[in-house]
Order: structure tokens, then C-alpha cells, then sequence
């Protein structure tokens, strides 16, 4: 089973209502491979509307959360240098999640394919 880490974009999209979101979220709930960044969790709560609070806790509830450990440090930082040595730069928390993917063996679900220049990460849907 492909497990799918789902990126802040695709949480604010589903909190938001949008239909291919929920659709995405819901058919990933129900065989357990949906799976949340620490990071996304922070990005979330930096950016909900006061109205949201309940939805954007229970949406959190029920994933999976992946935490930022040393390894996905230590990759993250070797994701930036090669980029950045090919002339893409990356945001931090980008390569943070890409690199807890890579560690997890999770596909990333996004709309914002250009965050994540290896494209075999991608989640098709």
C-alpha cells in the first residue's frame, strides 16, 4: 500500500472545502495511508482563520503525523545543497518534508509540484 504524505496545500484545500481534495483525503483515510508532516501541523495553525480551529484539529486528528527527526534533518540539508548546486532554492520546511517522505517511502501529495523537483515523489491523483 502507498502511503501519501499530504502537503499543507492539499490540508488547506480540503479544510476549505475543495471537493478533489476532500475526495483525495477521504479515499487515503480509509485505507490509513494518509500521512501529515510536524511541519505541515505548524503551517496549519500559522495560518487558520479563528473559525477553523475545530476542523483544521480534527483533520490533524486523523492522520498519521511523521516528526522531524535527525535523519530527516541531516537529508533535508543534503536536499538543499544539491538543488541549490543546480541552481533551484528550496524553503527549508519543503525540503523537510521532502525529505520525510524519501526516509518514509511516502509519496507527496501537492499542487505545488515545483517545491519538489524529484518528480518520482509526486502522488498522481
Amino acid at each position: 500500500m502507498q502511503t501519501v504524505l499530504i502537503d499543507t496545500d492539499i490540508a488547506i484545500d480540503y479544510l476549505r472545502g475543495n471537493q478533489d481534495a476532500k475526495d483525495l483525503v477521504f479515499s487515503l483515510w480509509e485505507i490509513d495511508a494518509a500521512y501529515l508532516s510536524i511541519l505541515s501541523v505548524y503551517e496549519l495553525f500559522a495560518g487558520m482563520k479563528d473559525n477553523e480551529k475545530d476542523d483544521t484539529e480534527n483533520f490533524i486528528t486523523a492522520c498519521n503525523i511523521e516528526p522531524v527527526t535527525i535523519e530527516t534533518a541531516k537529508r533535508a540539508g543534503e536536499l538543499y545543497r544539491k538543488y541549490r548546486a543546480l541552481g533551484i532554492t528550496l524553503t527549508s520546511l519543503d525540503c523537510l518534508i521532502n525529505a520525510t517522505a524519501i526516509i518514509n517511502k511516502h509519496k507527496i501529495a501537492t499542487g505545488n509540484k515545483s517545491h519538489y523537483p524529484n518528480k518520482e515523489i509526486i502522488y498522481k491523483f
